[in-house]
């Protein structure tokens, strides 16, 4: 089995300061599944997160709405190229996120992270396959 599509939804206060927080650090917008209740960013062709506001999210599940002081998930996302990565942790950082942790580089594999402002974390990576060394193949 092969999945084609994959969409996180990840619940918020202000769809409209996502929404243009995420354009900000370069990503669009799929205007035909949005509304002010959510808002659909395109991630790449086949991977789309969902900014749900809290009180829609509540009708998609029984349980609560974390309240800020709690991590239920961290969100990994592999870029290109280093500059890729500290690119959009600065773009995040520049339009209201906080960098999560210094970045980490172990030759092979470089990884930058931020919590955006609706408190989610993301690590943001870019790996050299063809450098990764024996123990992790």
């Amino acid at each position: 089995m092969k999945i084609n599509q994959i969409y996180v939804n990840l619940p918020v206060k202000d769809i409209q300061k996502t929404k243009e927080f995420w354009i900000n650090i370069g990503f669009s917008v799929n205007e035909q599944i949005s509304d002010e209740r959510a808002v659909c960013i395109i991630m790449s062709d086949h991977i789309y997160v969902m900014f749900i506001t809290e009180e829609y999210f509540q009708t998609f599940s029984e349980r609560p709405v974390p309240k800020g002081d709690t991590t239920q998930v961290l969100l990994a996302i592999g870029l290109n190229s280093r500059e890729e990565v500290d690119k959009i942790v600065n773009a995040a950082v520049a339009n209201g996120a906080y960098q999560h942790e210094e970045p980490q580089d172990y030759g092979w594999m470089y990884h930058n992270s931020f919590w955006d402002i609706n408190g989610h974390g993301w690590n943001v990576t870019f790996a050299d396959s063809s450098q990764m060394p024996q123990e992790y193949k």
